[in-house]
């Protein structure tokens, strides 16, 4: 007897024969061919398909320069930003605690209208709409490291 039979014998570990699982033969069906696709042509002009498309005017495209002097003309530059309006604001005539609340209101609204804010200059920053892309060098990377200077 082998050393791997005894210690089968000691454990009493039966052999391999004796396990036979029965294995159902299932038939997978054959794959569907596939036709080569032809690609499409592509066209100098884009097609408009079901009669939608989205048009951009570019007369109400506005830019709003405020520069708003206490809290309380925060509602006035939520309303320009509900409009899908851009707005540049500066904060240079502001004091700093109502400045952070004017940022922390607008931020709020930017937020909810899928829009953006960033830093331009000391104490000015510029709100855009969801469709309006803002880039650049001039940023300033306070703002985006969380520490703010007024």
């Amino acid at each position: 007897m082998g050393i791997f039979e005894k210690i089968k014998n000691i454990m009493d570990i039966p052999e391999e024969d004796e396990f036979e699982e029965e294995f159902e033969e299932v038939e997978e069906p054959a794959p569907k061919q596939r036709k080569p696709v032809a690609e499409p042509k592509r066209e100098s002009a884009p097609r408009v398909l079901g009669g939608k498309s989205k048009t951009v005017n570019f007369n109400q495209m506005q830019v709003i320069l405020v520069k708003p002097e206490r809290f309380d003309d925060v509602s006035a530059i939520a309303d320009h930003l509900n409009d899908k309006k851009t707005v540049v604001l500066n904060l240079e005539s502001c004091e700093r605690d109502v400045s952070r609340r004017i940022i922390d209101f607008l931020s709020g609204v930017a937020y909810a209208n899928h829009g953006n804010i960033r830093k331009v200059a000391v104490s000015t920053f510029i709100i855009v709409p969801c469709d309006v892309g803002v880039s650049g060098e001039l940023m300033l990377e306070e703002f985006d490291d969380g520490r703010m200077y007024f």
